[in-house]
C-alpha cells in the first residue's frame, strides 16, 4: 500500500488550509498513494482562536474534506476541530474519509506541558480509534498521544499493523530529537508502521511564530516496526511516499513479539 504524508504550514484562514488539503491530495492521488496523512491543526494553526471555527463532523469545512477525498479518490486523515462542552471548549478531532472510510478521533492526552496548558480550551477524547483501508488496520494517535505507550499498543491489539501520529510538534531545545525519539519507540513498542505527520516549521519559510502556540517543527517521518526511520523530511514543507508492506510487520512480531509477551498490571 502507497501512502503520502503531507506535511505543510498551516495559518488562520480555513479556506486557504483546505486548498492546501486540496492541492496535496491530488498531488498524493498522483503519486499513487491510496491515504494521504495531514498534520493536527490542519484546519486551522495553533495561536490562533479556536472556539470560533469548531463545527461538527458534518459541518462545512469537514464536508468540503469529504468532496475532496470523494473527487480524488483518496482517503484523507486531516486535524480539525469539533465542538466541545457547554460551547467553551473544542475537541482536537482527525478527521478520516474516503472510499469506504469515514470516522473520527478526538485527542485522548491533552499537551500540558512546556508552559502550554492544552485543557484550558479542548475536552479529551475517551476512546481510541482504528479504521481500516483495503484490509490494512490503522490506529490513530494526537502530537502528545506519541508520549503514551499504551495507546499505541491498545491499536494493535485491536488489529493495526500501522499508527498514525498527527501532530503540530512545539518548539524548543531537543524537541525535535523528541519527535524523532518517541515516534521511533512507539513502533518498537507496537511491532507497528508508525506515520509521524508533522506541520512544518514556520521558519523553513519565513514565517515568525507567536508566543508559546506548538506550530510545527517538521521532520515527519515513516518507521518502521522495529524502530528504524526509513524516510524523514527537514523542517520544510513536503510531501513524503512511503510504500508498506503487512508482511513487515508480521515478520517483526514473529521476531519480537512483544505483544504477545506483554503482561497487563
Amino acid at each position: 500500500m502507497r501512502i503520502a504524508l503531507a506535511q505543510i504550514i498551516t495559518g488562520r484562514e480555513l479556506d486557504r488550509n483546505l486548498d492546501l488539503v486540496r492541492n496535496s491530495a491530488r498531488e498524493a492521488k498522483e503519486g499513487g498513494a491510496q491515504l494521504v496523512i495531514f498534520p493536527e491543526a490542519t484546519m486551522r494553526a495553533f495561536g490562533n482562536s479556536l472556539l470560533d471555527i469548531a463545527e461538527p463532523l458534518d459541518g462545512p469545512w469537514a464536508s468540503q474534506v469529504r468532496a475532496v477525498a470523494a473527487e480524488e479518490g483518496i482517503v484523507i486523515v486531516a486535524g480539525m476541530f469539533t465542538p466541545g462542552s457547554a460551547g467553551q471548549k473544542v475537541r482536537n478531532t482527525l478527521l478520516v474519509t474516503g472510499p469506504g472510510v469515514d470516522t473520527s478521533y478526538d485527542k485522548i492526552h491533552l499537551y500540558d506541558a512546556f508552559g502550554f496548558a492544552e485543557s484550558d480550551t479542548v475536552d479529551a477524547g475517551m476512546q481510541p480509534v482504528t479504521f481500516d483501508v483495503d484490509g490494512v488496520t490503522f490506529g490513530l494517535a494526537t502530537c502528545y498521544d506519541v508520549r503514551f505507550p499504551d495507546l499505541f499498543t491498545e491499536n494493535a491489539e485491536r488489529g493495526a499493523l500501522v499508527n498514525i501520529v498527527c501532530a503540530s510538534w512545539g518548539a524548543g531545545p531537543g524537541k525535535v530529537e523528541q519527535w524523532k525519539l518517541l515516534s521511533r519507540a512507539r513502533a518498537a513498542d507496537s511491532t507497528t508502521f508508525v506515520l509521524a505527520c508533522g506541520q512544518g516549521d514556520p521558519a523553513s519559510v519565513g514565517l515568525e511564530t507567536r508566543g508559546s502556540a506548538p506550530t510545527g517543527v517538521g521532520h515527519s517521518a515513516v518507521v518502521s516496526p522495529f524502530g528504524e526511520t526509513l524516510d524523514e523530511l527537514d523542517g520544510a514543507p513536503g510531501l513524503l511516499f512511503a510504500d508498506l508492506d503487512p508482511a513487515v510487520v508480521h515478520d517483526a512480531r514473529a521476531k519480537l513479539p512483544v505483544l504477545a509477551n506483554r503482561h497487563k498490571f
